[in-house]
């Protein structure tokens, strides 16, 4: 458009003129490529990057010297929010555009494909056969018997006076858009489970009972009065070793109970095997050793609180210490690495005193130290996401729309001129299946 003519244009010419500019623009498949691209790069970011972690985390595994890559820290890493990739608002943008992109290009591109299809387009000259990838002058009788060979193909055939045209795999071209629709409401999906869902981390010891408090992560149109509409008990925690000695699986007993106090639902969850309830996932993720039960002398068994201890990256401990005295004047250590059993006291000059199991009896200062169980913490990882329902119906979609776009289109022309027939077609992928089809129908004839 020259200038002047721009200049001439109303507010609402020069609005529109913009407006067609910026929908041609999104519906680039450039501009489409290069989003998906970026999507996928952030969504690899978010799975490599552990999500959702304590402060303190971060600051451990992404030190300030040495950065990573020499540029990223822990600092660098929350403000730009790759702890929470799929949450950020630049992500779910990104999302937004893509989706704008899809839905510009179904309207600009595919529709307007999809209507030109099912038009019915009769050739009248036989010039104009020469501009199709196949096409013959044949020898038969009447347009009718090309017109069934057609039919026993599986083409849609339609007549007029002395010309036929015929058609087959309208489905290739519905195909596209299926897709265009399944990737579109996987979008909106991961949208809806960003802005309705949570993430929640959990360590509670073996036998108690809780309400999910600790939210790591809410949208903002979350739910939560669903969440505390019922609680947990952890009936009993237990962990699996090999004949190492090694951590082979851990779990838990889980009971969901309600506000009246009944049990609606129990499960033993592990490693890949959660609980699923209300569109709430329970996931087993780590474990820890919350106390022992310890008795002294013919004292009622008492528990006490274990911590886990700083090793540098020697392996997990815990330890705790017994008082032995009602003055707590003296006392011991215990350490244990796991709940097989085997603990280690110490006293109060860090010298070994002896290893011992549960309810193996032991004299220390004076008493008979007795200690009865060690108390198992389960870890659960607690995840809402109404988006994922969404996003696997727009991925059911997106398969059969993938099928679907495989599916050739095909058109075949014939057209009468006195005493001479014409034949022609074209297809837009199977090229070579599509002219051995038209060799066999000229054999036919």
């Amino acid at each position: 458009m020259s200038v002047s003519n721009y200049n001439n244009l109303s507010i609402k010419g020069k609005f529109d003129l913009y407006f067609r500019r910026l929908i041609s623009t999104i519906a680039d498949l450039r501009l489409a490529i290069i989003l998906l691209l970026v999507i996928a790069i952030f969504s690899i970011t978010g799975t490599i990057i552990e999500q959702n972690q304590p402060i303190n985390y971060y600051q451990e595994n992404y030190p300030e010297n040495p950065a990573l890559f020499g540029f990223l820290t822990w600092q660098v890493l929350l403000n730009i929010g790759l702890n929470h990739v799929y949450t950020t608002w630049w992500y779910l943008a990104i999302l937004f555009l893509f989706g704008s992109s899809l839905i510009a290009c179904t309207f600009r591109r595919q529709l307007p494909a999809l209507k030109s299809a099912k038009i019915w387009s009769f050739y009248h000259q036989s010039r104009q056969f020469n501009k199709l990838a196949f096409s013959a002058e044949i020898t038969t009788e009447s347009l009718n018997i090309i017109e069934s060979i057609l039919n026993k193909k599986g083409y849609k055939v339609f007549s007029s006076d002395n010309s036929i045209y015929a058609q087959k795999g309208i489905a290739g071209r519905v195909g596209p858009i299926i897709v265009h629709i399944g990737m579109i409401i996987i979008l909106l999906g991961a949208i809806w489970g960003a802005f309705s869902g949570f993430f929640a981390q959990e360590m509670i010891a073996s036998g108690n009972t809780f309400m999910i408090k600790n939210y790591l992560e809410a949208g903002k149109l979350t739910n939560l009065e669903k969440a505390q509409s019922f609680q947990v008990k952890v009936n009993d925690f237990w962990i699996d070793y090999t004949p190492e000695g090694k951590v082979d699986q851990f779990y838990s007993d889980l009971s969901v109970i309600n506000k009246q106090g009944e049990e609606v639902k129990r499960k033993t969850i592990f490693v890949n095997q959660p609980l699923r309830y209300k569109g709430i996932t329970f996931y087993q993720t780590s474990w820890s050793i919350s106390g022992v039960k310890v008795q002294l002398n013919n004292s009622p068994i008492f528990q006490l609180p274990m911590a886990e201890l700083a090793t540098e990256n020697q392996g997990r401990i815990w330890g705790t210490w017994i008082p032995t005295k009602p003055d707590l004047s003296e006392g011991v250590s215990l350490i244990t690495k796991d709940l097989q059993g085997t603990m280690f006291l110490y006293n109060m000059q860090g010298e070994l005193i002896n290893a011992i199991r549960p309810n193996m009896p032991v004299e220390v200062n004076g008493v008979n130290l007795k200690v009865l169980q060690l108390v198992g913490a389960t870890g659960l990882q607690i995840k809402s996401d109404p988006g994922v329902p969404i996003v696997y119906f727009g991925f059911a979609l997106l398969m059969i729309g993938v099928v679907m776009s495989y599916v050739s289109f095909s058109q075949v022309w014939a057209l009468q001129e006195g005493n001479r027939f014409f034949i022609g077609g074209k297809t837009n992928r199977a090229q070579v299946a599509f002219e051995k089809e038209m060799y066999n129908i000229l054999e036919q004839l």
